[in-house]
């Protein structure tokens, strides 16, 4: 899933709008921008299938550090507590935890059983909903419009940047979904991995925005 967990992030504002836009997408992603950083070490892997599933020509062939289930419950205790110690906000640091999780449920939602529950464990888990791109685009689209309606709810623009830059990332989110979609496959897992690196410019991205958009009861 990818718009998916930016949907969740964006509805996360409604939950607790004191905590910044960037701080929910970085916990919304955590797991995928925890695991460009384990391929570039090796010690996580993946291949580029074109249709090994509908949606996406990747094959997850080893990644139990950034997405088993254990290790996403221990990331989420891991966002959660360094939240609570920066910012003393216990219930923002419930929330980052929900949404580190989320990202877990999600992917189990959309991956074919790929997804293991313990480092060195064999079980594989996944829902497979990314053998129908109808129904992925469908559900994932819903996601994301209901996201950003939530978050509208809570926040306005203050200035000009903060409307041109939240609709700036929307846009550029449809782009690259609608790219990762239905464009061709990465040439080669390096440029893949590079590319997912650029996911840490959407936690930046999120903060600037929110640095220009206030709470609508202010």
């Amino acid at each position: 899933m990818f718009i998916g967990h930016f949907a969740v992030a964006l509805a996360a504002k409604r939950v607790v709008p004191a905590v910044s836009l960037g701080t929910l997408i970085l916990a919304a992603q955590f797991l995928d921008v925890l695991w460009p950083i384990f391929l570039l070490l090796g010690v996580e892997r993946v291949e580029i299938h074109p249709g090994d599933t509908a949606f996406t020509p990747l094959n997850f062939v080893h990644y139990p550090i950034s997405h088993s289930l254990a290790m996403t419950l221990a990331w989420a205790l891991l966002i959660a507590g360094g939240y609570a110690w920066l910012t003393k906000d216990g219930r923002g640091a419930l929330l980052a935890a929900a949404l580190v999780a989320s990202h877990w449920l999600l992917d189990w939602l959309t991956h074919r059983p790929d997804l293991p529950l313990y480092p060195g464990g064999s079980e594989r888990l996944g829902l497979g909903l990314w053998n129908s791109v109808a129904a992925t685009l469908a559900i994932e689209s819903m996601m994301f419009i209901a996201g950003i309606a939530l978050y509208l709810k809570v926040t306005r623009a203050r200035d000009r940047t903060g409307a041109v830059s939240f609709w700036a990332l929307i846009v550029f989110l449809l782009i690259a979904y609608i790219g990762a979609a239905f464009g061709p496959p990465p040439p080669d897992v390096r440029s893949l991995t590079w590319t997912a690196l650029a996911g840490w410019l959407f936690v930046a991205w999120g903060y600037w925005i929110d640095l220009h958009r206030v709470r609508r009861t202010q």
